[in-house]
């Protein structure tokens, strides 16, 4: 694989430079994406269903507070693509020991905040009746390797602003590997449950983490840390928060999703409707991977060059990004609508010997999958145009239009949508909202991106 410095990014041709920095990416992504479905199903076939559930319930607080790192990570990562372009070392430096110290701050506190109001936040997310006890189990070991995986989000997006995708690859490759290799020895040979499935997802945090200090450490980094860059500095932090506050309100809204959508579904149909959003939610992890590394690989690419005043290639880099990533998402939109059924039943034990109640919940996922799938993915043949136009506002450091473009469809639209339509329409409600959702979203985000390249990119170009 090609190596790419951050000088590339304002010299080579968009198209292959794109294909430099998203392919990287989208291999990463799918290995994590991939991890995240193979581990439901290893949980699923040798623990059950209800074990799938908890682990849902517990996601969105611990995603919650390891995005703090990939919101300290995208905004700081912002400034050091625009710095670099800019050949402002010194400011890219100090912003990544910046980076660092806010990182470890906060995500300790949050991670023994959440531990202190467990039993509070576990039924609060839709741990309710037998999900309670192994989403405890679960949530109380995975925390402790929360802030690894902070360290982790937020080193990965620095080494992509770096022009080295192929490194932000490995170290997202790793906890993966790492993962599934545990959950193998912890759940099937020392059959440790829900222990296990916890013990494992930590171990992976804890090796990738590794990993991320041993690249900044070596010669392979451009940002060569000395004591000074760690002193937290206003103006840098005012910067990095402004910009990062666009990911963690992203996180933030999709935490209250997770719990409003748990919430709604255990009182239309128990914990087995809350089992068909968990695997639901897989997918969506999974099946996006494709695009969501196009939109990585499109950060760094719009951010240096707009750094460095190039605005048609910043524009060049918008129009490509977009036809890529919807050429992609067309691609997964056919194969999830062809076999729905058939992807639940990977995640579902058959295995001799279920109780009743476990038989009961596998019927009623199956029976209720494929509609909700179909729904759900309804409208991601235009997800692109949305995802890239509010990752180029956060890109050249638009902090204000790129928090509303991306809370748009989640914030916006999805939330009031789960809120009303199921006191109508009952689960068809819930699904529904999906795709409507994403077409609202992403006409809003098409009419600003539009007016963007047509008031500032061809107005500097002039």
């Amino acid at each position: 694989m090609a190596k790419v410095s951050s000088e590339q990014l304002g010299s080579e041709p968009i198209g292959k430079l794109l294909v430099k920095q998203a392919l990287p990416a989208s291999i990463g992504i799918l290995v994590m994406s991939l991890n995240v479905l193979v581990d439901s199903i290893f949980v699923g076939n040798w623990i059950g269903s209800i074990a799938i559930a908890a682990i849902n319930v517990v996601l969105p607080v611990s995603f919650f507070i390891g995005a703090l790192g990939m919101a300290i990570g995208i905004g700081g990562s912002s400034i050091i693509s625009r710095a670099l372009g800019a050949d402002n070392y010194e400011k890219a430096i100090k912003t990544f020991g910046n980076q660092i110290t806010l990182t470890l701050l906060i995500t300790t506190v949050m991670v023994a905040l959440g531990l202190y109001y467990i039993d509070v936040l576990i039924p609060a997310f839709g741990g309710k009746g037998t999900i309670f006890e192994p989403a405890k189990i679960y949530y109380t070991i995975v925390l402790y390797g929360v802030p690894f995986l902070a360290l982790c989000m937020m080193g990965n997006t620095v080494i992509r602003a770096e022009g080295k995708p192929k490194f932000a690859m490995i170290a997202m490759i790793i906890p993966s590997v790492g993962n599934l290799l545990m959950d193998y020895i912890f759940i099937y040979v020392f059959d440790w449950g829900m222990e296990g499935a916890a013990w494992a997802t930590t171990v992976g945090y804890v090796l990738c983490a590794a990993y991320v200090f041993y690249f900044f450490l070596s010669k392979k980094s451009e940002l060569k840390l000395s004591p000074a860059c760690f002193r937290l500095d206003l103006p840098i932090i005012k910067e990095i928060g402004s910009l990062g506050f666009v990911t963690l309100s992203r996180q933030a809204t999709t935490s209250v999703v997770y719990l409003l959508m748990n919430n709604i579904l255990f009182g239309l149909g128990g914990e087995a409707m809350v089992a068909v959003y968990a695997i639901i939610g897989r997918m969506l992890m999974f099946a996006l991977f494709p695009v969501f590394g196009v939109t990585q690989g499109f950060l760094p690419i719009a951010g240096f060059n707009y750094g460095a005043k190039k605005y048609q290639r910043v524009r060049e880099s918008i129009n490509t990004a977009i036809k890529y990533a919807s050429l992609l998402a067309a691609v997964v939109f056919i194969g999830l609508m062809s076999v729905p059924q058939e992807i639940a039943s990977l995640f579902l034990s058959d295995r001799a010997g279920q109780s009743a109640h476990d038989l009961a919940a596998n019927a009623y996922v199956l029976d209720h999958i494929s509609l909700a799938m179909r729904l759900v993915f309804a409208a991601t043949p235009i997800i692109a145009l949305q995802l890239i136009g509010a990752a180029y506002f956060q890109a050249i450091g638009k902090a204000v239009p790129a928090l509303l473009l991306t809370l748009s469809r989640q914030g916006f639209f999805f939330i009031p949508l789960i809120l009303i339509l199921p006191n109508y329409l009952g689960e068809l409600g819930v699904w529904l909202s999906f795709p409507i959702a994403d077409v609202l979203a992403t006409i809003v985000t098409g009419f600003y991106l539009r007016k963007e390249i047509k008031n500032t990119l061809v107005a500097k170009e002039a």
